[in-house]
This record gives structure tokens, sequence and C-alpha cells, in this order.
């Protein structure tokens, strides 16, 4: 699997890394505890050397802390803070202990925070200074929270949904993200399974351990739609789920996509085969035109004005 830089951190992570969310059994269906180490150990089989993981994601420390003895050393671990109310330094010893390691690799606030909420900033120096943590950095949503925690000094790293279907922020913010030479894990790139071809709108989740059962049929709907929009990709990708893997590292501020795989099926299906490094310009730009059409690319800053005073006077 090939490599890419993290940033400035001299980390090199694999383009494709495994997202551990799943594996924890709390949010995409219960996984027996082999299944999880069974997955894990293909990963790093087929050259996966990244995985990211939080203390909210039921099971998955536990597992990885199971996974990583005796092999520390050939992953770099990625974990987060998510607001939890023993406190972030607390939390990170008690995920050491988890984990089975003595320090986190890239370690991130699950949120980018404001306020009085922005001490935790200090926090992370203080715990990289300490050595629990070796680089630090922020999972966030939007453009707006990018320039909030890049207006900062020490931030190593940032994760944000980039998707065929979610190319804002990413694009909002390339030329900052290329400025300031942060690395860049792009979550979500799959969206919930709909770029993969494989739900359409009949597609329900029925197991209780699945976030995904509260969605309306009209979400479902609407994600299948769009979806479908990008089937002309499959032709030259060689499928949809492919050339969704493929759209973030396209753009080389990307450092590694994160895919969710909670058994060696999935492990197959989304970290081994030939998967194109990048699509093409010409591709990228009938992309856009589709996510224009769609209304998900992002708007100028003009037409985002433009578009919040019409709301004020349709109001009004």
């Amino acid at each position: 699997m090939r490599t890419r830089d993290f940033g400035r951190t001299g980390l090199k992570v694999s383009e494709r890394g495994f997202g551990a969310w799943a594996i924890g059994g709390a949010s995409y269906g219960a996984v027996p505890a082999q299944q999880a180490l069974d997955a894990l150990a293909r990963a790093e089989a087929l050259g996966c050397n990244f995985v990211d993981t939080a203390a909210v994601y039921g099971e998955s420390e536990a597992l990885l802390g199971r996974f990583l003895s005796g092999r520390r050393d050939r992953w770099i671990v990625a974990s987060k803070y998510s607001g939890q109310p023993q406190g972030m330094t607390t939390l990170v010893h008690e995920q050491l202990r988890r984990l089975n390691t003595d320090r986190i690799d890239f370690y991130q606030l699950h949120w980018a925070p404001r306020g009085k909420d922005e001490a935790l900033f200090d926090e992370l120096d203080a715990l990289k200074r300490a050595g629990k943590l070796r680089f630090v950095g922020v999972s966030l949503r939007s453009a707006g929270d990018i320039d909030h925690v890049l207006a900062r000094p020490g931030i190593d790293g940032l994760q944000i949904c980039v998707s065929l279907l979610d190319p804002d922020p990413l694009l909002a913010r390339l030329a900052l993200l290329r400025e300031r030479g942060v690395g860049v894990i792009a979550r979500s790139v799959l969206k919930g399974g709909f770029l993969t071809g494989k739900y359409d709108a009949a597609a329900r989740f029925t197991d209780p351990a699945d976030q995904r059962r509260e969605w309306e049929p009209a979400r479902i709907l609407t994600l299948s739609e769009q979806a479908r929009a990008f089937d002309f990709l499959a032709g030259s990708a060689g499928s949809l789920h492919a050339a969704a893997i493929a759209y973030p590292l396209s753009y080389p501020e990307v450092s590694t996509v994160i895919l969710s795989c909670k058994s060696v099926e999935q492990v197959e299906a989304n970290l081994g085969g030939e998967s194109p490094a990048s699509l093409p310009p010409a591709m990228l730009e009938r992309i856009a035109q589709v996510q224009r059409s769609l209304g998900v690319y992002p708007a100028s800053r003009a037409a985002r004005l433009w578009r919040r005073l019409k709301s004020r006077i349709l109001r009004a």
C-alpha cells in the first residue's frame, strides 16, 4: 500500500487507514472480538499502518490494545477526547492503558473548541510536552472550524469529512491546508456505505447497535439518489466504491482516508486490491459539475452571502 507524509510531522501513513469505530460494536452493529482482531491483522498484512479510534467507540480501544501487543511499532495510532467528564488528562491515561501503549501518535479533540473550551489546547500541548501524545489536532466539521483551529499554533493535523457528496470543507480550504502543511485525515469517505453501491432506497438498518437505524426513509432515499449520480465513475475506476476512495486521495493535501472495517471481507473490499491513486483532472471536473447540480459543491463567499440575504428577505 502506498504511503504519504502526514503533514510536517515526519510520519509516513498508509493512504488507506483502518477506521476503528465499527469494531467497537456500538454504532454499526455488534462485532465478535476475534472477528475484529482478524480484520486488523488482515489490514496489517495489506500494508495498512494507520488506525483511528476514540474512547466513545465502544470496545474499540480495548480491542486495539489486545491487537497491538507485540506489534505497536508497526502502527500509527490516532484517538480522541470527546468531552468526557473526567477531563482530558485523566482520559488520556485511561486510553493509554486500554491501548496498551505509552504514547498516542496523533490525538484529536473531537470538536473545534471555542470560548472557555479553548483551554483544552493548552492541555493538549502539556500532554504533548510530557510525551503522552506525539502529535495533536482536531476532528472538525466546517470551513469555519478549519479557520478557527489553524489560527492557533501547534496544530499538527486535522480530520474532516471528505467524500463525493462532501467536497466541502476540503475544497473550500485547500490553499490554507497547503500553506499550513498540516496532516489531513479524510473520514466518511463512503457516506455511511452508500458510495459503495451496496445500498439503495429500500435499505433499512434494523440492528439495534447500528446508529443508521434512526435514519428516516427520506434520508436513505436522498442518499441513494445522490450516490447514483456518480455511477458513471464505475467505468473508469472499476467501481463506484473504488472511485469514492480515490476521490479524496486525488488531492495531495489529504494524507490518508480512514475506512471503517469490521471484518476481513470489509478489509479486503476497502484496503485490498488495486485502487486508483487518484482520479484524472477531467474526471474531477465532471465530478464537480455533478456536485454543483446536487447543491453540495462549496459556494463562493459571494454566493453564500447572497443565499443568506435572500433567505432573510423571504422570511421578512
